[in-house]
């Protein structure tokens, strides 16, 4: 069901016009857009980075190996999905893999950045695509499944989020989350991304555990890799305002070495698919089903 933001009410027609109070939201660049004064700068983000994650993913190796993990997490914990929204859905890049990989699924996805939509619309003309406060979604139990792939860091309150996200949810519905993890590797790579924060395992799993979720899988990835992330972290450590750091460094790399770090990523992946739980790592996955 859709739920109006004006009046709380719930409702299931076609139209996003609320057939209680008659609020409807506004449309604009042809999006549904749910926090219109967000549109442009709703924080936690740069929306100019968009245009440069759009040219980098489909070919980096961290982006490729974490859909992977995402896919094969969906495939495995609730191969039923008819429905998927993603929160904070950036240029579309992990919906188009849902999208491909899952033809029977209806797949909607939400960014609080008008300028991210154009970039997600044109990988995925099949998804419903709105703009979106994360902390004020507009659905009760309406989807199968929701994943928020390394959105929560940028938020400060995360914990609404999670809580809004198990709303949206229906009753055994599957959440996915993907986080950065451990303080000890924050740099300046975490301030020009805007994060907030990165993880501990067992701050992520109470907060998870906390907004009405079962847990049934978590584990670390990027977790061969780490000894490199962390000298790549500690060598450039300078501030974001050095005039030597260069953000996109980590994306920018060589066809020979980005091969490599994705075959060190894919044999990780495949242990993590065989049970292994890793107990550290540059990123979490978190997995878990609403409880009814």
């Amino acid at each position: 069901m859709k739920s109006c933001l004006e009046c709380k009410s719930s409702f299931t027609s076609p139209g996003w016009a609320c057939p209680v109070c008659g609020y409807e939201p506004v449309r604009l660049d042809g999006f549904v857009a749910h926090a219109p004064a967000l549109a442009h700068e709703g924080g936690g983000f740069k929306a100019e980075y968009f245009q440069e994650l759009a040219a980098l993913e489909e070919s980096n190796f961290w982006f490729r190996a974490r859909n992977a993990l995402i896919l094969w997490a969906l495939r495995t914990f609730k191969p039923e999905s008819t429905s998927f929204l993603e929160v904070g859905c950036g240029t579309g890049f992990v919906l188009s893999g849902i999208a491909c990989n899952n033809p029977g699924i209806t797949v909607s996805g939400s960014e609080i950045f008008l300028s991210g939509l154009p970039y997600a619309a044109s990988r995925v003309s099949s998804a419903e695509f709105m703009q979106m406060d994360a902390r004020h979604i507009p659905f009760v139990e309406e989807f199968d499944a929701i994943g928020s792939f390394d959105v929560l860091e940028h938020i400060e309150q995360d914990e609404l989020v999670l809580n809004q996200m198990s709303r949206a949810l229906k009753p055994g519905g599957l959440l996915l989350l993907t986080v950065p993890q451990h303080s000890w590797l924050w740099s300046a790579a975490d301030e020009y991304a805007c994060h907030v924060r990165r993880y501990g395992r067992e701050e992520m799993q109470e907060k998870v555990r906390r907004a009405g979720f079962s847990i049934l899988r978590t584990t670390s990835f990027v977790s061969l890799l780490l000894p490199a992330m962390l000298l790549s972290r500690k060598k450039k450590s300078q501030s974001i305002e050095s005039p030597e750091y260069d953000p996109a460094q980590e994306l920018r790399i060589s066809g020979v070495l980005n091969a490599c770090l994705l075959a060190i990523m894919r044999f990780e992946s495949v242990l993590i698919r065989l049970g292994l739980n890793f107990p550290i790592g540059g990123s979490r996955l978190v997995v878990a089903k609403k409880l009814s």
